[in-house]
């Protein structure tokens, strides 16, 4: 898989799992692009979804967190 389609594909897993702990955050701030300038060249698409997978982990903490503060 090239770039394009690895970013596509982590795109529209997290169009998939919108509701599952910070991958709507995926979905509404990054785009394509963004994806693909994040991947590594020789990144595999099973590696680069680890990758966002602790991105929504993180963005999944900070919501939890603002939702807890109030």
């Amino acid at each position: 898989m090239n770039k394009e389609e690895i970013a596509k594909y982590i795109y529209n897993y997290a169009e998939e799992h919108y509701n599952d702990g910070g991958w709507d955050t995926i979905v509404e701030c990054w785009t394509i692009q963004a994806i693909m300038d994040s991947l590594e060249d020789d990144e595999t698409k099973e590696e680069a979804l680890e990758s966002f997978r602790s991105v929504a982990g993180v963005h999944a903490e900070r919501e939890a967190d603002a939702i807890n503060c109030w």
